[in-house]
């Protein structure tokens, strides 16, 4: 609890890089309280959020790959996976915050 990091799984030979931008990506879904993926037009230039991936040190990731994980309405933490394509990154999110919600 508390945004505090409760699993991290990480492959043989993942990027380094990868560890810290899917820790990034859910503590950005969990405190957005929305998929990092849905962030990403709203932060371009002459959008409304412009610049929001330069707040907070800059932990906020504004591309695919981080999900809430929502219970009767309430966010209760958030899935991050990195280091495919954004695609396969969200696609592997969606897997794990599938498993939570079978249980």
């Amino acid at each position: 609890g508390g945004a505090n990091t409760l699993l991290v799984q990480r492959m043989d030979q993942a990027f380094i890089t990868s560890y810290e931008i899917a820790l990034n990506k859910a503590w950005t879904a969990c405190c957005l309280k929305k998929p990092t993926h849905e962030i990403t037009h709203d932060v371009q230039p002459g959008q409304s959020l412009y610049g929001l991936q330069l707040s907070n040190q800059q932990r906020i990731v504004i591309f695919g790959g981080g999900f809430p994980i929502i219970e009767n309405g309430q966010v209760i933490g958030a899935v991050g996976v990195s280091g495919g394509t954004v695609e396969q990154d969200i696609q592997l999110a969606v897997v794990a915050l599938n498993c939570f919600s079978q249980n």
